[in-house]
């Protein structure tokens, strides 16, 4: 699946994008890197095309929100 990102601003993401998805990586560990980067890139993405300021801050929290409900919604294991 495409990112989102990759079709604003020309393909270019900032360059802030790689430590905040690996900040978020080191924080979910049970989410693949490759789903951490997506979330995060997707989440710049959409706060550009909303015409808001993209800050570090302001995409890390919010990608965090994205993973907390991501890892939040699955289903409990089976282990037992």
């Amino acid at each position: 699946m495409p990112l989102l990102a990759t079709r604003v601003n020309g393909g270019r993401a900032p360059a802030f994008l790689e430590p905040v998805s690996a900040r978020l990586a080191a924080e979910f560990l049970t989410v693949p890197v490759d789903t951490v980067s997506r979330c995060v890139a997707d989440v710049w993405a959409c706060t550009e095309h909303l015409g808001l300021r993209a800050t570090p801050a302001a995409v890390e929290w919010i990608a965090r929100e994205h993973l907390l409900a991501l890892v939040n919604s699955a289903p409990p294991s089976r282990a037992g």
